[in-house]
């Protein structure tokens, strides 16, 4: 699997946008160019998580602390004018705070809603940030039977999860 390349300008706005959002999930997407992996581009999106579980906690169990949500017509339009522009969605992104960077069951379920990925050509990148700052970021991708973790080009050196962090609802 060819690794997901994202340029350091790219980068520090995603870790920017991530860290600032802290103790919250952060989101956004990477839009660029198949054929030019240095003109990646991160746009960050709007964490909807908050308002929604504010508004109906049955149907919204968790806050924006521990879930994300993008308003998808925000979405669809921005992928609209991306792809307008001969770009692409590369990377779906987002943070989470406190906790290391895996593809959860959660994850999963919004990738993939009815068991095949929404954007089965874009990557699923999880970041880990710890009291602000950024410690790991993994990307995932469906191979078309099963999630499997890709390779990233272009990261600086991350610190890693601190030692004992645990993924949500570990004991």
């Amino acid at each position: 699997m060819r690794a997901l390349h994202l340029p350091s300008p790219a980068l520090t706005a995603l870790f920017e946008h991530l860290a600032a959002c802290f103790p919250e999930e952060g989101c956004g997407v990477v839009l660029g160019s198949v054929s030019d992996p240095e003109a990646a581009r991160f746009v960050a999106l709007p964490n909807l998580q908050g308002r929604l579980h504010t508004m109906d906690p049955v149907a919204y169990p968790r806050d924006a602390r521990t879930a994300y949500a993008m308003d998808p017509l925000r979405l669809q339009r921005l992928l609209d004018a991306a792809e307008a522009q001969g770009e692409a969605l590369l990377a779906i992104v987002h943070s989470h705070p406190g906790h290391p960077a895996y593809l959860s069951a959660t994850d999963i379920a919004a990738a993939a809603p009815f068991g095949e990925p929404t954007f089965p050509d874009a990557a699923q990148v999880v970041v880990a940030v710890f009291d602000g700052q950024v410690a790991e970021l993994k990307a995932f991708q469906h191979d078309g039977a099963a999630w499997v973790e890709r390779p990233v080009s272009g990261l600086p050196a991350l610190p890693g999860p601190p030692p004992g962090a645990k993924r949500l609802g570990e004991v």
